[in-house]
C-alpha cells in the first residue's frame, strides 16, 4: 500500500508532465489573470495598503474570475468542436479515431521516421480535405475512376476534347490501351442510354489509324470533331470531358505528353471554364456530320 502511495502518477497535477499539460490546456487569458491575481494579493499585503486577509480575499477574487472565464472559453471550445463535428455518421466516428492516432504516433515514437511520416499523412490529409472542400478529387495518372464513374452516370450530354497529338509513347496510345477502350465501351452504353456525345479531336497528322477511330465513334453515333494543330492557342489543347453541364474531368500532363493526373470536379467555375474551352474549340473544329 505504501509502495502504491509513493508510486508516480503521470498525468497528474503533481508531476512536471501533468503541471505542463494543465497550463497548456489552460486559456491564456485564465493565466494571465491568475498571475495578475497573485501578484495583486502579494503586493497589497506587502505594501501594508490592505490587511492580510483582504489581500487574500482580493486574491481569490481575482482567480475565481479567472477560472470562471477558463470555464467559459473551454465551453465555448466544445460547443465549436461539436458544431464542427454535426455531420455523417461515419465522420464523428473517424475524426477522433484520426486525430488520437496522430497524435499518439507523434507521441510514442518522437523524433523518429514515424513521427515524421504521421505530420505528412496529416498534411497529406489536409490539402486532400482542401481540395473535397472545394468540390475537386485529384488523383494519379493511372486511376480513372472519375472518368469512368462520372460518365455511367451521365444521363444527358457529353462533351469531350482529346489531343492525339505526337509524343513520346506514339498517337493513339491512350485509345488502345486497356483504360482506353474500357473508357470507349462506357461511352458505347451511355449512347444507348440516349446521352448526346460530342467529341473533338486535336490532331496533327490525319493517319489512318485517327480515320479509322474517328469513322468508329461516327458509327457509334459520336459527334466528331477534327481540329487541325495551330488552329487555336495551345493553352486550349488539354484532354477534358464535361458532363451534364455540372462535372467536369482534365488531365495533368507530363512533359511526355502522357496522363500524370486526373482532376475531377464539381466546382462550378471549373465546369464552366472547361465548357469554356470546349466551346472555343467547337468554334473552330469541322464536324463530320
Amino acid at each position: 500500500m505504501v509502495d502504491l502511495l509513493r508510486r508516480p502518477r503521470s498525468g497528474r497535477l503533481g508531476t512536471a508532465a501533468g503541471f505542463a499539460r494543465l497550463v497548456a490546456h489552460t486559456d491564456p487569458v485564465a493565466l494571465i489573470g491568475i498571475a495578475l491575481s497573485i501578484s495583486l494579493s502579494v503586493t497589497l499585503d506587502l505594501t501594508g495598503a490592505a490587511s492580510g486577509v483582504e489581500s487574500l480575499l482580493a486574491g481569490l477574487m481575482g482567480i475565481t474570475i479567472s477560472l470562471l472565464v477558463d470555464s467559459l472559453a473551454r465551453a465555448e471550445r466544445r460547443f465549436h468542436l461539436r458544431t464542427l463535428l454535426d455531420g455523417p455518421p461515419w465522420l464523428l466516428t473517424a475524426v477522433p479515431e484520426v486525430v488520437t492516432g496522430t497524435r499518439e504516433a507523434v507521441e510514442r515514437h518522437p523524433g523518429t521516421r514515424v513521427a515524421d511520416e504521421a505530420r505528412r499523412s496529416f498534411e497529406r490529409f489536409r490539402a486532400e480535405t482542401e481540395q473535397l472542400r472545394h468540390g475537386r478529387i485529384v488523383r494519379p495518372g493511372h486511376d480513372y475512376q472519375d472518368l469512368l464513374g462520372a460518365t455511367r452516370d451521365c444521363v444527358r450530354e457529353m462533351q469531350a476534347l482529346t489531343n492525339v497529338m505526337p509524343r513520346a509513347s506514339g498517337e493513339l496510345s491512350w485509345w488502345r490501351s486497356d483504360i482506353g477502350r474500357h473508357h470507349w465501351t462506357v461511352n458505347v452504353q451511355a449512347r444507348g442510354r440516349g446521352v448526346r456525345i460530342t467529341r473533338i479531336f486535336a490532331y496533327a497528322t490525319l493517319s489512318d489509324e485517327l480515320e479509322e477511330l474517328l469513322e468508329t465513334q461516327r458509327k457509334a453515333g459520336v459527334r466528331v470533331g477534327l481540329l487541325p494543330a495551330g488552329a487555336v492557342d495551345p493553352a486550349l489543347h488539354v484532354n477534358l470531358v464535361r458532363w451534364d453541364g455540372t462535372a467536369c474531368w482534365t488531365a495533368g500532363m507530363s512533359a511526355h505528353g502522357e496522363i500524370s493526373e486526373n482532376r475531377y470536379s464539381v466546382n462550378p467555375a471549373d465546369v464552366a471554364r472547361a465548357g469554356e474551352t470546349f466551346q472555343a474549340c467547337a468554334n473552330l473544329a469541322t464536324f463530320l456530320d
